[in-house]
């Protein structure tokens, strides 16, 4: 990876305040905590619940386990879901960016964005392109094209902690977990594909979502783990 971004903050606020300057209408719909994954607090989430952002540590145990994972998928003729829009992240520290734009992109049926803005445009632009084309193109647009740096720079200075360098290692990754045709997918912009965790709904994707969180926790071995949720605000 060349460029190199500052990180987002796990910080719903941070992330509204980014989403609207991208284009989102917040009031329509949103970024929530999820405070913790035993059902009296998955309840108090809003809903419908549209996607989920989940931030984990990576550790060099995770990163094996990711590319064995994928290996094993290839072997076994795993054929990725193409309902999902999906991209690669090539820009160093932009999982928060990637993950908030996989959350947006494939709930574009119940989401409103302003007319010519970043997101508007974005999603145009790449509607037809694969996952590395999109990735490049947000990392290095054409002339005249939306450009997110700018954007994803002001909301990496928000937030209620001091952002690192750019130099510093940074060992928290974000990846969205979305509902597309039925099925609970996994997106993560360093991993080769969409990864299918079963069937899913719009109606259970909160719970879905906290059993891989779960998941993701044990085999982690740490409980430095957020989950935020995109929450559709209810009519009225």
């Amino acid at each position: 990876m060349g460029k190199r971004w500052l990180p987002l903050e796990a910080n719903p606020d941070v992330l509204n305040e980014f989403a609207k300057e991208l284009g989102l209408e917040v009031s329509q719909c949103s970024f929530h905590d999820v405070y913790g994954l035993d059902t009296e607090l998955l309840a108090m989430v809003p809903s419908p619940v549209l996607a989920l952002l989940l931030l984990f540590p990576t550790t060099d145990a995770s990163a094996a386990a990711s590319k064995a994972e994928a290996e094993r998928l290839k072997e076994e003729g795993y054929a990725p879901p193409k309902a999902a829009y999906f991209m690669k992240q090539t820009i160093g520290n932009a999982c928060g960016t990637i993950g908030v734009l996989h959350s947006l992109a494939n709930n574009q049926d119940a989401i409103s964005v302003s007319k010519g803005s970043f997101l508007q445009r974005f999603l145009t632009a790449t509607a037809d392109m694969d996952a590395a084309q999109r990735g490049a193109y947000l990392e290095d647009p054409p002339e005249g094209a939306p450009d997110i740096d700018q954007a994803h720079h002001a909301a990496a200075q928000e937030g209620a902690t001091q952002p690192p360098s750019l130099d510093e290692v940074v060992v928290l990754h974000f990846v969205a977990l979305v509902q597309k045709a039925g099925r609970l997918l996994e997106l993560d912009g360093n991993k080769p594909f969409p990864i299918d965790h079963g069937a899913s709904s719009p109606e259970t994707l909160l719970q879905d979502a906290a059993k891989i969180a779960r998941q993701f926790m044990e085999s982690n071995g740490s409980i430095q783990f957020n989950l935020i949720a995109l929450c559709q605000a209810p009519p009225g």
